[in-house]
């Protein structure tokens, strides 16, 4: 195509790219759709993304289910590392509960790149509450495909 290049725009800022990915993920992410999740803010290799916890995700505490803030978080993680409209999958993904999440609440998840080599990065996801304490911290690493996203 004229004028672009990897399906970057020749001359785009990277941010810009980043919400561009963004944009054409979400579309397709019938997971993030489903569980209410918003994309707040993406740029290059970062992303902020929300979640309101609904009574369908509650578990048999009546607080969140883990798996349910672990998705959040692994969602955060695949908007950050693809932002430079790079195909990348997860590798290895951990996750550490400080407290639970509550019903009715909305958890943000903040990811940002630690570490990134020809192949392989490594991301920390910082999920907080209302409140801004820590609900759970995350660690993915990442593993770029060949190709593009876009």
């Amino acid at each position: 195509m004229d004028g672009q290049r990897d399906g970057a725009v020749v001359g785009e800022a990277p941010d810009d790219l980043a919400r561009r990915v963004a944009a054409a993920m979400y579309e397709r992410d019938a997971a993030a759709q489903a569980l209410g999740i918003d994309v707040l803010e993406v740029s290059e290799a970062r992303a902020t993304l929300t979640m309101r916890i609904r009574p369908d995700m509650l578990n048999g505490h009546a607080i969140a289910h883990g798996g349910i803030v672990f998705a959040l978080a692994v969602t955060a993680f695949a908007y950050a590392c693809n932002s430079r409209n790079e195909p990348t999958v997860a590798l290895q993904c951990s996750i550490s509960f400080s407290r639970p999440g509550r019903g009715g609440e909305l958890l943000t998840a903040r990811a940002e790149e630690r570490t990134r080599t020809r192949r392989t990065s490594t991301y920390d996801i910082t999920v907080t509450g209302e409140d801004g304490e820590i609900v759970a911290l995350f660690r993915g690493t990442g593993y770029r495909r060949d190709g593009t996203y876009l």
